[in-house]
């Protein structure tokens, strides 16, 4: 099979990569499908209203920015702070980085209703406003990213990867934090409204990016017929376990700080004790599947001896990331607004009253469209450059010894 599916250019050719190329380009057609769907019916054909502005396709769209910013942690690791075994890591990271960007400004740019109007949100900016500022950060992140991987794949700018890296570490610390803000600074919303919605994020990218890398990595080096070298496996597993183990602390301190708070009971009441979907997303999605069950297979004794339970673990966080998106952003969509705190309210238009939200196909096919960008660009991209990974094992064993 690893024939049949190899990617590289000394391949040849090769069937398996024209078959990946059309599996994706199918997602593709149907993602467009949808887009035109949409245009011309208009968003009555999704299941978004007047109180749930934000459905599906940006549960994708947002979950594949964030993990974007955080699979460059593996290149930051490697060039910033000097890890050898990173280092083979940090070209294919980078790829990867502005590959999930875009496929998820793609799914934004699809879900807009008029494209055409992101023009205006390019030129014209408003300071105050966060979105105004993702936008810069977007931008700039596709810039200094693409810039770093030029310094690393060309042998004259080498010198220049470790201060471009850095650069582009703490641009993506700030674009995390700026779209975990956008959640932070809605304070009309009880289930956002939170400075800790920054630092989460972070944590969460850190998560879902090192996931991400791993389930890559892991079916590249598979469809190849490459061996991965068990401490390689030990070490990207402790540290995604730690990043998993952090995202379910930031977790618990968020929700434990809406409970000291009497105006957010009902909200906690409401997520973490409700008869809905949200509830059930949160505890079986996010923490059991996307949280302890990775965990106790990560920690296990054959873990490193076991490329599969590693890859399982990093698939199971990707599924429990997904889910912690849905809750966060429609769950805290469908609690209503408290208009007048202290009043019963009463109206024709569901004041007061939990919001329904159910997706329509057409929204899952502009998400899974941004997933297929991802997967086409990076695909094509590891075709015609060399992204994948090849280990120095001397450099490997001689970090080893000297940690």
């Amino acid at each position: 099979m690893a024939n049949n599916v190899c990617l590289g250019r000394e391949c040849g050719k090769n069937t398996g990569f024209w078959m990946l190329l059309a599996l994706g380009g199918l997602v593709m057609l149907g993602t467009l499908s949808a887009f035109f769907y949409l245009e011309h019916h208009g968003h009555i054909m999704t299941g978004m209203n007047n109180q749930i502005v934000w459905g599906l396709p940006h549960v994708f769209a947002v979950f594949l920015i964030v993990a974007a910013s955080g699979v460059l942690n593996v290149a930051s690791i490697g060039s910033v702070f000097g890890k050898k075994l990173y280092k083979a890591r940090a070209p294919l990271s980078g790829l990867l980085a502005l590959a999930m960007l875009a496929g998820g400004l793609a799914v934004l740019v699809l879900d807009l209703g008029r494209p055409d109007r992101l023009i205006v949100a390019m030129t014209h900016y408003n300071f105050k406003s966060i979105f105004a500022w993702n936008m810069i950060f977007y931008n700039g992140f596709f810039a200094i990213v693409g810039l770093y991987l030029i310094t690393l794949m060309d042998h004259k700018l080498k010198p220049w990867s470790k201060p471009v890296g850095l650069l582009a570490f703490l641009w993506r610390l700030a674009l995390t934090t700026a779209t975990g803000s956008i959640f932070g600074f809605l304070v009309a919303r009880a289930g956002y409204n939170s400075a800790l919605y920054a630092p989460m994020f972070i944590i969460y990218s850190f998560a879902y990016g090192l996931a991400a890398f791993l389930v890559v990595q892991s079916v590249m080096y598979k469809w190849n017929n490459i061996a991965m070298d068990e401490r390689i496996v030990a070490r990207m597993k402790n540290l995604l376990a730690v990043f998993v183990a952090a995202g379910l602390y930031f977790t618990v301190v968020l929700h434990l700080t809406n409970m000291y708070f009497a105006k957010q009971w009902e909200f906690e009441r409401f997520l973490l004790a409700g008869d809905n979907i949200y509830t059930t997303l949160f505890w079986l999605g996010q923490v059991f599947i996307g949280g302890i069950v990775p965990l106790l297979m990560l920690f296990s004794p054959n873990a490193a001896k076991s490329p599969a339970i590693v890859f399982l673990a990093a698939l199971l966080v990707l599924v429990g990331g997904h889910a912690q998106m849905y809750v966060t952003i429609v769950g805290g969509q469908a609690f209503p607004l408290d208009l007048f705190p202290g009043y019963a309210q009463t109206s024709s238009f569901f004041d007061g009253e939990v919001h329904s939200y159910s997706p329509s196909i057409w929204e899952l096919m502009l998400g899974l469209g941004g997933i297929a960008t991802a997967f086409l660009i990076t695909t094509v991209a590891v075709r015609v450059l060399k992204f994948l990974p090849q280990d120095d094992f001397k450099e490997i064993e001689l970090e080893a010894k000297e940690g």
